[in-house]
């Protein structure tokens, strides 16, 4: 069998019973991630859809959620700094991080507590 893998299609994060309101209010709202609208055939599931340049995000409700604090996504930003200030002043606070090198980045809690994380590679990698 011979098969290639082209690239990743979507991610999807988990979020609490009837917050697609909330995730709105931040995905697009305080990020700028446009809204997808999801297939009829998948809208009794919950939850929302987001494009992220050519891939998406899911947000899938789940009803025994647990936010998911060490597997995360990982955003590549052009500007980091102003999607940090941003940030910060939607009340978001940030934890930088040094430790890779090459790269400026950050993490941040989404509002259901899902780790995010945010980077930025200093000679466009």
């Amino acid at each position: 069998m011979t098969y290639s893998f082209k690239q990743i299609d979507h991610i999807q994060l988990a979020a609490p019973v009837d917050s697609e309101e909330t995730a709105r209010d931040f995905f697009h709202g305080v990020l700028g991630l446009p809204e997808i609208e999801k297939p009829d055939s998948l809208k009794a599931n919950g939850g929302v859809w987001f494009a992220c340049g050519h891939h998406q995000l899911h947000i899938g409700i789940e009803k025994d959620f647990a936010p998911a604090k060490k597997a995360h996504p990982a955003f590549e930003i052009e500007q980091i700094e102003n999607l940090q200030a941003h940030l910060e002043e939607q009340g978001y606070p940030v934890i930088t991080d040094d430790r890779l090198p090459g790269a400026i980045r950050f993490y941040v809690d989404d509002p259901f507590g899902n780790r995010l994380e945010f980077l930025e590679w200093e000679n466009g990698r």
